[in-house]
């Protein structure tokens, strides 16, 4: 019996040393970055493409007030038109997460995808044509149109990617994300220069370029797979399936990779897609839920979005001359793509949990730090500098960790049925965070002054105890094996070593020779 145990033992290890040999194969990566550069690319870009031309566009908002009415626009009615066309961006984000579940169960992980890039696009063209149409209305649509583009990106986008990798490169590509995000953020940077698109002739075209990697992504993605996932338990496509798997990995024998799903399917309670009500009362998904809560709602409350949408304003304060700002923003862009692109590199050697401690243990520290300097940046002349350390170390300690990992998290914690409801709740927190911030945080710094960090030192440190108390690691894990994770915390019953083994090995019924080899080591238990 011994013998026999060991040879079984010997085949999974063989089989799990295959699975991690696996390289990176051009389909693999295609699909990665092409699909990033449509969705997640587009939605850092518009983070950051509005503030260059925010005085242009104001101008514009009241050359056509008083081409409509006479007279020029009112202080307060400009403020509040300004107002809405930031912040619209976020309401919708939240209309694309909450329509997302719907879309990705019609049309496929990639379908959506490709569909998506329709909202980029219209959004392009209105944002574009606005001022020679003399309408802002046309800009606070587009705002709105891009902002449902980038709802539905960061739930499908995640979804996709974490479906296709093998599990021993799950985090790194779903780095992807974070990488292009940042990378988005950096580029609206980039264009937004005086020297380039931002100058009073030429800001209508920073959101043409809003078009150029929705239709690059038009081009590509249609040639590249669907989710195998997606195939096998949703569309019962064995042989789509198979190919997908097949192109993905790069090479002809994928039943392992078909084995380990179907041995899923056989686990789940249901293979039917679950709603969002099913899965805030699956008692087995309780903790995986809050989870995700928290760590979306630490995503956007740890602060950085403050650092984005007031950094000039921290940084005339800190004593820095008016012309250096948008280089000197520049270089925050720069700090937060390479930490990106460094966690991608690394994710799957530390793993999801050390980073994620770490980036808001270390946002804790120097959000401190940032207030201590701020409160003495009149005192002695280089103290400013000190503070512009701290925000790059801030976005820095961000980008190792919480901005990207919360999403490969929300993928990993939930079965497939489960999956789409998943990342419709974690979007609705997401977008509802980020809302919060841009409309709360002017009211607190008003009321703290150089105080009001703090507020985000508390939230980093509640978020890095949860997570020291709670999560697993779900490094190189099969989905299962992260699903097992949680079951001490929900009270729920373990699988017996016999179970655990019959999973691994996705016993047939018709394999005679493993199934009597799975009853004898079962004995032995």
């Amino acid at each position: 019996m011994d013998k026999k145990g060991g040879r079984s033992d010997h085949k999974i290890n063989n089989l799990e040393k295959t699975s991690e040999k696996q390289p990176l194969t051009t389909c693999l990566f295609s699909a990665a970055f092409f699909g990033s550069l449509g969705s997640s690319f587009l939605y850092g870009y518009n983070l950051s493409v509005v503030n260059a031309p925010a005085l242009y566009i104001k101008a514009f908002y009241n050359k056509t007030w008083i081409e409509r009415y006479g007279e020029p626009i009112p202080p307060e009615t400009s403020t509040l038109l300004w107002s809405i066309t930031v912040s619209i961006f976020a309401i919708g984000g939240l209309l694309g997460a909450l329509s997302v579940s719907l879309i990705i169960i019609v049309v496929g992980r990639k379908g959506t995808l490709l569909l998506n890039n329709c909202f980029a696009v219209i959004a392009a063209v209105l944002l574009s044509l606005g001022e020679v149409s003399r309408s802002f209305e046309m800009l606070i649509i587009g705002r709105i149109i891009v902002g449902v583009n980038s709802g539905i990106s960061l739930s499908a986008l995640p979804m996709y990617l974490g479906e296709i990798s093998p599990k021993h490169i799950r985090g790194s590509i779903g780095q992807f994300n974070s990488i292009l995000i940042c990378l988005g953020v950096f580029t609206g940077q980039v264009l937004g220069l005086p020297e380039l698109l931002g100058q009073e002739s030429r800001w209508n075209y920073l959101f043409s370029f809003l078009a150029f990697p929705a239709v690059l992504q038009l081009c590509v993605l249609p040639f590249l797979p669907e989710s195998p996932r997606y195939l096998l338990l949703e569309r019962r496509d064995e042989v789509g399936a198979k190919r997908a798997f097949q192109r993905f990995l790069g090479k002809m024998d994928v039943s392992q990779e078909l084995e380990e799903v179907q041995a899923e399917a056989r686990v789940q309670e249901n293979l039917n897609i679950a709603s969002v009500l099913q899965l805030l009362r699956n008692p087995a998904l309780r903790w995986q839920l809050i989870t995700i809560i928290i760590i979306m709602a630490c995503y956007q409350l740890c602060g950085l979005n403050a650092i984005w949408y007031y950094t000039n304003g921290i940084l005339r304060e800190a004593g820095f001359a008016e012309q250096l700002l948008p280089y000197i923003t520049l270089s925050t862009g720069a700090t937060e793509t390479l930490a990106a692109i460094i966690s991608g590199l690394v994710i799957e050697r530390i793993g999801r949990r050390p980073l994620l401690i770490f980036g808001f243990s270390s946002m804790a520290v120097f959000f401190s730090l940032l207030t201590v300097f701020l409160n003495f940046q009149d005192s002695v002349s280089w103290v400013p500098y000190l503070s512009y350390i701290c925000i790059l170390a801030v976005i820095a300690g961000f980008c190792s960790g919480p901005g990207g990992i919360p999403f490969i998290l929300t993928g990993e914690l939930f079965e497939q049925s489960y999956r789409p409801a998943a990342f419709m709740i974690a979007g609705i927190v997401n977008w509802l965070s980020n809302f919060a911030v841009g409309l709360l945080f002017p009211f607190i710094q008003e009321k703290l002054q150089s105080f009001a960090f703090l507020v985000f030192v508390v939230v980093c440190i509640l978020g890095s105890i949860y997570l020291c108390a709670v999560l697993p690691e779900t490094k190189n894990k099969t989905f299962m094996d992260i699903s097992q994770s949680f079951a001490k915390i929900n009270k729920m019953p373990v699988p017996s070593p016999g179970q655990e083994l019959e999973l691994v090995l996705s016993i047939k019924p018709e394999n005679n020779e493993k199934a009597q080899d799975i009853k004898k080591i079962e004995s032995s238990f």
